[in-house]
Parts: structure tokens; sequence; C-alpha cells
């Protein structure tokens, strides 16, 4: 039986006692948020994790499922596309011929090819339901700290790593909404508290002198000064009371945890991806993208839960196809997708990393089962889209779900986002049902709809 947590603004005969007045002030004390003290008391036994690890790359903009996993062939003139579909290692399973490597990696994947949700105008919005499982509408704008928390974020509260670990990261951009417009939401910790913001990753690792400097230990400064100087920092930030140490507990958060990466040789090597052997990095695809997930792989193998990369410096700049979708997909988009994908599938069942590292293929929604006058471009489309999964205990060489003829509506198990992230923190050992409290004993249902996808797991 699961034992509900007691609202904490809800008074026990003459109210808080004093024993739990005395815990909250201890935690502040040693640095725990009200989240992590109530998280760290309420929960009943924790599911098995099936997936140690995380790494989700999100298509930014609104890939074409019609151009990419969910071909209509027959279709009529005016929706099928000028794309040939190709056989898979999936016998009956046909993808794009722009995906061929991907193609062959089909034997390990889910494919989800019913999923849907509210939202068609905001790519704000639309990234907020598809990374959070929340669907608020076409509620736009950028991230706010009231914002659901991010997977990375509930993962790093809820599964933690080792202190000296990066416990998510989110690279190769913090994705604009437009080329001017603010940062998107979906990716934060929201109100959890900045402190479980990810590590941001903001320079091209495939630039031949990439380096995370900020990240980096100095060769003139010894460790042993730097871990006194943290705990000095630590002692005088401990000693701070009310909302207004809020934000300098969650700055001491923030420079612990640069403390601990600074010196953690896992993680420092993590970085060092010009170690990597050059049919490796040819592998992944010579470019930001590519090199950006052969990067999540190694922060995977340092320990991180989970790793973003968010595939468009704004929301217009990649997959959002509203004009020459097939010019585009064909010279730049699918091959580079393509050989980053499959790679990073390849590489880690060749590690034997696969079955405990989750592989979540996501965007924003889909594009128009009808091609405009934009130079042939499709415009946004979220009432049926395709998304992909892989390892992590994820049904391999499986189709879920079916869309009608054109590709327009679910036809079959009409899927939502709310349901493939329930399902990804299912794989990592959260229950999506379970209540957390943010910093005002505010109540907060990991995933308020949705369910776990039973038929896509093992």
């Amino acid at each position: 039986m699961e034992r509900r947590m007691r609202n904490p603004k809800q008074p026990r005969c003459a109210g808080v006692s004093r024993r739990e007045l005395l815990q909250v002030g201890a935690a502040g004390m040693m640095g725990l948020s009200l989240p992590e003290l109530l998280a760290a008391e309420s929960v009943p036994e924790s599911l098995r994790p099936r997936a140690d690890s995380l790494v989700i790359i999100f298509l930014n903009g609104g890939p074409s499922h019609l151009d990419m996993w969910d071909m209509k062939p027959d279709g009529p003139s005016e929706s099928r596309g000028e794309f040939k579909p190709i056989d898979t290692s999936l016998p009956g399973v046909q993808l794009s011929e722009h995906l061929p490597k991907l193609a062959q990696q089909m034997h390990h994947c889910s494919l989800v090819r019913s999923m849907h949700h509210s939202v068609n105008n905001s790519h704000a919005a639309a990234v907020y339901v598809s990374m959070t499982g929340h669907d608020r509408g076409e509620q736009g704008g950028g991230f706010q700290p009231t914002d659901n928390p991010s997977p990375g974020a509930l993962a790093a509260l809820l599964r933690p790593t080792p202190p000296e670990v990066a416990p998510h990261v989110t690279m190769p951009y913090k994705t604009l909404e437009g080329a001017t417009g603010p940062p998107q939401p979906g990716f934060f910790g929201g109100w959890l508290g900045r402190g479980y913001d990810p590590l941001w990753i903001l320079k091209d690792p495939n630039a031949a002198d990439f380096s995370v400097p900020e990240f980096t230990l100095q060769q003139d400064i010894p460790a042993n000064r730097l871990a006194n100087r943290s705990e000095l920092l630590s002692n005088l930030n401990g000693h701070l009371r009310g909302e207004s140490a809020a934000p300098l507990r969650a700055m001491n958060r923030f420079q612990q945890q640069a403390t601990d990466i600074l010196t953690s040789k896992n993680t420092q090597a993590a970085f060092r991806i010009e170690q990597e052997p050059d049919t490796v990095r040819d592998a992944y695809g010579r470019n930001i993208y590519g090199q950006s997930v052969l990067l999540a792989r190694r922060m995977i193998e340092a320990g991180t839960r989970v790793v973003t990369v968010s595939w468009a410096p704004d929301a217009n700049a990649t997959w959002d196809t509203h004009g020459g979708n097939f010019a585009k997909l064909k010279d730049t988009l699918l091959p580079q997708f393509d050989a980053a994908s499959s790679a990073l599938l390849s590489d880690l069942n060749e590690r034997g990393m696969l079955d405990r590292t989750l592989v979540a293929v996501l965007g924003d929604f889909g594009r128009t089962p009808k091609i405009n006058g934009n130079n042939a471009g499709r415009d946004h489309w979220n009432y049926c889209y395709s998304v992909m999964l892989a390892g992590g205990g994820v049904r391999p060489g499986f189709i879920y779900g079916a869309s009608d003829k054109q590709g327009a509506f679910p036809a079959d198990r009409p899927t939502t986002p709310a349901d493939i992230i329930a399902t990804i923190y299912h794989q990592l050992g959260i229950d999506h049902r379970r209540e957390l409290y943010d910093r005002f004993a505010r109540p907060h249902r990991i995933i308020p709809t949705g369910d776990v996808v039973r038929d896509l797991l093992v």
C-alpha cells in the first residue's frame, strides 16, 4: 500500500509539532530544501529501476512524422511527400529513405505512432507538455520558476547521483522561443528550485578547441584549497534563515556541485571528447548535434543520470519546416539525425549499456498531412505524430498505436506526452503518481494525467 504523506498545511492536533520544526530547521542547516526533506520522508518503497540513465534527443521545432517515422506512400498526393520508404531491420516496418542507418537499428526500438496533445501554435507550450507531461494548452512564453520540473530535475531529486557526478546535463543550446525570445520551458528545475536546473554545456563539442572551462580546475589551484573554500562558504550559508535565504541556498548548491565536478576525475575525463577514436566521432557525425550525442554517451558513462540534447538554438531554426520541408530534411536534418541516433544505439549496445540506458527521441509535435505552397513546407500538427524509445527495458522491435491513412489522427491507441513521460519515469524507478511539495508547501503530482504504457515495456 502506498503511504500517503500528510499535507504540511493540514494541522495535526494543536499544530505542527516542535520536533517537525526542528527537523525542518536542521534540514536548512544542512542545505536541504523543503521539497527535498518532504520527498525524503514521503515515499513508499521506490519502484525497481529498469533503467539507470536516460538520454533525451529532443528534435526541437516539430519533426515531420510523415517524412520520417510514419510514411504514407499510398496516401493522397497532397500529403504523401517526396521521400520513398525503405525496409528496416524490423520486418514489415519502413522508415524514410533518408534514415538508412537508423533503419538498421529498429530491432532495438519501439515506435509510437499515435501521439497527440492540445498545443498546435506555441512551440514553448508544446515543448513544455512534451518534456514534462503537463498539458496547459497554448500558454506560451519562456520558462518560469513555477513550471513543473524536467525529467532530469526530478531524477536528480528522486534518484540522486554521487556528489562528484553531474546529475543531469542539457546541451548544446539553451533553446530560445524564437531567435530573440526567452529560453523555452521544460528543461529547468521549475518549482524544485534553481539548484535542480541542469548543468548547461553550451559549447560546440565539434569545435577543435572544445572545452568546458567553467567546470575545469585550473592547474594552479590545488584541490584541497578548493575544498577549504567550499567548506567555508557552506558554513556561512548554513546559518541563513527565511525566504530571503532561498536564492543563496540554491547558489550554495550550485557551488558545491561545481566543486565536486571540478575535483572528479571521471567527470573531467567525460568532457575530453577529443580522446574518442576518429572512427567513433565520424560515425556520430562531425557536427554540433552528432558530437553532442556522443558527449551524452560519455556523460552517461561517467555516471550522469539524465542528458538532454536539444536540437536547435531556437524554436524556428531546425525542425520547424514551414518552408522547404523536404530540402531541409534531405540535405541536413535527416542525415545528421540518422548518423547520431544510429551511432548512439549501436555504441550503447556494443558497450553493454543499452539494457540500462533509456533513449527517448521526442519532439514538440508533427507536421501537417498537407504540403503547403511555401516551397513545399509543412506546418504544425499536434493531432498525430510519432516518438521513438529504445533500451532501458523498452520492448524492442515494436510498433505501438497507428495513425489513419493520411497520418492525420490516431487510428489506434491514442497516446499523450503524459503517458510517455510517465513510462520514462517508471523505467527510472520513479512513481509518476507521487505527490511532491514545493517550498510553499503546495502539493504537485508528478504526472497529473496519463499512465504508464505497459505494452511498451519488456
